[in-house]
């Protein structure tokens, strides 16, 4: 490991693995049958500080800097994915905008909830027809006194039938395009927000992901978050820590995909020897490690950048762009060193490879990463 860790961070990482493998890895693959959603657990990490781990302790926060945060939910997601997505959105974004964007009458009301899991945050900025492109929204929130109503669909929001607030993007003023957006705190069960259809997800299962259908929904004008019109750098801060968070999912996948392949080749007889003897097997563990570690240090990278008070949007793609593609390559390389054996439900890299699928897809495509790395890039040539 290059990057140097505290003896803090290093306690951190630890607490979180014992706690990963003895709570969370039990019961993953059975959720993955059921769909069902890991409350219980939540819970349990509520407890341990981990539903609010960036929160300051006046808010019932951890205060913990963003390198412990990837390194505990890189731990959550080395034994299960669904659990460590909730987690990662419940963290890195909803909390985070709070923390930067919510009044301190938000914050007091909000966050000990949050960081406690009574409640688990859910983010709602993608549409049916606005995914990437958050200024197509068709959401709308229109003052009416003391009151904000909201008339619209969300789609994919991660969490979006168990959370208890949700982070709500909405057109307040259609003129400006991406400056009339604005930021909403929305209490599941506020009158006029049901939850739609529920995805049947090729991988992650045990996280629910759904529509919510907002009509004529009224949200109290002081449940804005931050000013009017600041929806859209609300989600795009949001998103940039969101992303150092999927960086961090993928590398736990991946380093449990990894470990279960040695497991594997090291017992599989084939050909008069063990599997691992072969040299192309070993050299495929040897590139998948470097990967591994390339992705992790990426991750750091943008982690520290954060920690320092950095812009960090460059960086933190990079990270997300770079493990969300590994962790694909990792799982499939893995798979095939299971043989016909990886194909089936009986080994773990089967889920894994379904879980990891979607990282290249969710809080910015590939794609879309790629734009806002080459984005940032001109954008330092032209200031340099």
């Amino acid at each position: 490991m290059f990057f140097k860790l505290t003896d803090e961070q290093l306690m951190i990482q630890s607490m979180v693995r014992e706690f990963s493998r003895k709570v969370v890895a039990p019961t993953a693959a059975e959720r993955d049958k059921t769909k069902e959603f890991p409350a219980d657990n939540f819970k349990k990490m509520g407890e341990l500080g981990l539903m609010g781990m960036m929160v300051p302790p006046e808010y019932g926060g951890e205060g913990t800097d963003t390198v412990s945060y990837v390194l505990a939910l890189s731990e959550i997601a080395y034994s299960c994915a669904s659990t460590a997505v909730v987690m990662s959105v419940h963290n890195s974004i909803v909390c985070e905008s709070l923390n930067k964007f919510a009044t301190e009458a938000q914050k007091k009301k909000y966050l000990p909830r949050l960081t406690s899991a009574e409640w688990i945050g859910a983010f709602a900025l993608t549409e049916p027809h606005a995914g990437s492109d958050p200024v197509s929204q068709a959401t709308t929130a229109v003052r009416d006194g003391k009151f904000y109503v909201i008339n619209g669909n969300k789609r994919f929001i991660t969490t979006g039938k168990n959370a208890g607030l949700i982070i709500v993007t909405a057109k307040t003023d259609e003129s400006k395009k991406h400056k009339g957006i604005s930021a909403f705190l929305v209490e599941n069960g506020t009158p006029g927000l049901t939850v739609g259809h529920i995805e049947d997800k090729l991988g992650l299962r045990a996280s629910d992901t759904t529509d919510l259908i907002f009509e004529n929904c009224r949200v109290l004008a002081e449940n804005m978050l931050g000013k009017e019109g600041e929806g859209f750098k609300i989600a795009m801060t949001a998103l940039d820590c969101g992303r150092i968070g999927i960086a961090a999912q993928s590398v736990g996948v991946a380093r449990a995909a990894l470990d279960a392949a040695v497991k594997y080749v090291k017992e599989r007889d084939q050909f008069g020897q063990k599997v691992a003897k072969f040299q192309g097997i070993r050299w495929m563990v040897a590139d998948m490690a470097t990967e591994i570690e390339a992705a992790q240090q990426l991750m750091f990278s943008a982690a520290a950048m954060k920690d320092r008070g950095e812009k960090y949007t460059k960086e933190a793609s990079m990270a997300k762009l770079f493990a969300s593609e590994m962790v694909n390559r990792i799982t499939g390389k893995c798979l095939q060193l299971h043989g016909g054996y990886g194909f089936t439900k009986d080994y773990p890299i089967e889920r894994m490879y379904r879980d990891a699928r979607v990282f290249t897809i969710y809080e910015g495509t590939s794609e879309i990463q790629r734009i806002v790395i080459s984005d940032q890039i001109f954008k330092d040539k032209r200031q340099s």
